[in-house]
């Protein structure tokens, strides 16, 4: 996730460091990014959206059946 208003860590590098992440065969890598947030997007306004967008990633991978010990 990244912030279109980051500053700290602008788009050019989030995306280049994704680019280099995504030629891993091995996981799952995305990248989305966050209209009007900056640096701090699990603590700043609209925090819960920056939640909701993680746990809905997690959530495709995860198997609740595993998950409870079925």
């Amino acid at each position: 996730m990244s912030g279109l208003a980051h500053n700290t860590v602008p788009w050019a590098i989030t995306n280049a460091s994704y680019k280099k992440q995504a030629q891993n065969e091995h996981a799952v890598t995305e990248i989305v990014e966050m209209p009007g947030r900056g640096h701090a997007l699990t603590i700043d306004h609209g925090w819960r959206e920056a939640a909701d967008t993680a746990l809905t990633f997690v959530r495709r991978f995860v198997d609740p059946a595993a998950e409870a010990g079925a």
